[in-house]
């Protein structure tokens, strides 16, 4: 199960950053992934202190686990920011 999740929670990390990366003004997708990613977190954590560790990716596991939390921090950020109350001079 660890290696299991390991690589779904990585594919699912390089589709989050690509999609992420193309669509940066889309507020509602932002969203909609940043919440998929805080669902991911809570997974990723459960399985790395729930089950036991397969050694060779144990460090990888834990790194992408806190990846994920600042992913979804910046896609919250491009999610929830209002474009329409700044103003330029």
């Amino acid at each position: 199960m660890f290696t299991t999740i390991f690589w779904i929670l990585a594919i699912w990390f390089i589709v989050n950053v690509i999609w992420m990366w193309f669509k940066t003004d889309d507020q509602n997708f932002q969203k909609a992934f940043a919440w998929i990613n805080v669902v991911a977190v809570i997974v990723g954590f459960w399985v790395y202190f729930g089950v036991a560790k397969v050694s060779g990716i144990d460090t990888w596991f834990n790194v992408l686990n806190y990846v994920n939390i600042v992913l979804a921090i910046i896609q919250f950020y491009f999610g929830y920011r209002n474009n329409s109350s700044m103003k330029h001079a």
